[in-house]
């Protein structure tokens, strides 16, 4: 051995446990292993930490925007990983990569400053991945650290005027598909599917409903505190929470008189109660009444007219969730589990029918901002037949002279314009004959409703999710 003296190795340290980057994390793992939704599994996880004391305030909304963030934003990132990697991503372990989305957001999507931002990852990493892949998501991480997010969507994204909705898709983090979709439906230039797409990145406010001859806006923005909650912008029901708030905390939401609902959705059933009938307003029926929103405030319209309502939902689970909404409500109900397509009840049993379809969701990206990266441009065939026919049967179920609400939370044209069309192309059954009811008067005040007779609202043009809205009166 030579004179030279041997360098000490560094003593092993062990990593620092963040518990907001690893609560992030395990909702990323949920959501990705199975196919759970975020809005569905961060709220109890935040919960527990809250009670076990682990987390304030502050720690709550930094894991909140972590994961809202990274999974919005996931295609785009997803580029720009590729970009740094030397290897496929499909090769690169999904734990690995949620990690390195992780981090991705941190270094372009908030203010957290870059050594921060790499060194919390690379901690994270040595938690849930071990030392050997940390030193790769260290690696990776350096990388995208050296230029913004702009400099990088330079270099990711291609040309406006070469591809258009390529460019659009990356930029604002929807799949080309969606844009395309979204593009269709909304016509006009590039301006407004810039806001749109932007509107979709956007975290939404929380929403109340005050449910009528239960509740009353005045109330919940006495509860809340008329700093923190302002009225709704169309919804004479609607209270918007300015700061987030916890719903759960008030006493008419604990007892089910008012409830969280976005204003679209609050829209469609003032519509549906307020369009003109001819005859008896006795009976209602909302055909796919989970989980229950609409279900609850049509119920407590229905009671100030003396009407019933039948609230049917297919799935037992669902079921009870609308009968948990519609608890306490002052007038005649009834919830039953039942298939829309082969209803148990009498043809034209109802004056005033509501199928709000289930469909795709990309209404509610805001909301739900992993379904346009989980979703497929092969979901639409799944769900059209059942669309189609749910809506025959809404036409059925409803009397001559009665009124049909179709409804879906998807602006894709497929699911909107194209069912009712062709259902009323003769494929409602030879018996059934309907005509259109405009539904743009029975939402006063609300702009940009378009040439009607149906009515799409849009997150950047309203402020709600994008539902539309078919009103069909049944003639003979």
């Amino acid at each position: 051995m030579s004179g030279q003296s041997r360098r000490p190795s560094k003593p092993y340290r062990r990593p620092r446990k963040d518990p907001v980057r690893i609560l992030a994390f395990e909702a990323l793992r949920a959501v990705d292993e199975r196919d759970a939704y975020a809005n569905l599994v961060l709220p109890p996880m935040l919960r527990k930490a809250r009670e076990n004391g682990d987390f304030d305030g502050r720690d709550a909304a930094l894991a909140t925007e972590l994961v809202y963030g990274t999974l919005r934003w996931q295609g785009t990132y997803d580029a720009i990983i590729t970009r740094c990697v030397d290897r496929p991503l499909r090769e690169v372990d999904p734990p690995v990569l949620d990690v390195l989305s992780l981090g991705a957001h941190q270094l372009l999507g908030t203010r957290i400053p870059t050594h921060a931002a790499v060194s919390a990852s690379v901690e994270l990493a040595r938690v849930v991945l071990g030392d050997g892949r940390a030193k790769f998501v260290n690696a990776v991480l350096r990388k995208i650290a050296a230029d913004d997010l702009d400099g990088w969507l330079e270099r990711v994204a291609p040309e406006y005027d070469e591809d258009p909705e390529e460019h659009l898709g990356i930029v604002h983090a929807h799949p080309r598909w969606v844009v395309s979709a979204l593009w269709d439906s909304l016509g006009g230039g590039r301006a407004g599917m810039e806001d749109l797409l932007a509107a979709d990145n956007d975290r939404p406010e929380v929403t109340l409903v005050a449910r009528p001859g239960r509740s009353t806006p005045e109330e919940l923005i006495e509860a809340v505190g008329e700093e923190s909650a302002l009225p709704g912008r169309w919804s004479p029901y609607a209270v918007r929470l300015a700061e987030g708030g916890e719903p759960g905390a008030l006493d008419a939401v604990r007892e089910g008189r008012a409830g969280v609902q976005d204003e679209g959705s609050q829209l469609v059933a003032m519509a549906l109660a307020n369009a003109p009938l001819e005859g008896t307003d006795r009976a209602w029926l909302d055909g796919c009444a989970g989980p229950g929103g609409k279900a609850a405030l049509l119920g407590a319209l229905a009671a100030q007219r003396g009407a019933r309502l039948l609230a049917s939902e297919k799935q037992p689970h669902r079921a009870r969730l609308v009968a948990r909404s519609l608890a306490g409500n002052p007038g005649p109900y009834e919830v039953i589990a039942a298939d829309g397509t082969r209803p148990p009840w009498r043809p034209g049993s109802f004056d005033r029918v509501l199928m709000d379809v289930p469909c795709t969701g990309l209404g509610a990206l805001r909301r739900r901002p992993e379904a346009r990266w989980r979703r497929r441009p092969e979901d639409l065939d799944g769900f059209a037949p059942l669309q189609r026919e749910l809506l025959r049967q809404a036409l059925v179920s409803v009397r001559v002279g009665g009124v049909v609400g179709y409804a879906t939370c998807s602006p894709h044209l497929a699911e909107t314009r194209a069912v009712v069309e062709d259902v009323l192309k003769g494929r409602g059954g030879p018996d059934v004959t309907v005509e259109w009811i405009d539904a743009r008067p029975l939402l006063p005040d609300v702009p940009a409703l378009g040439d009607g007779p149906d009515v799409q609202l849009w997150p950047h043009l309203h402020g709600t999710d994008a539902m539309y809205l078919a009103l069909l009166r049944r003639t003979a």
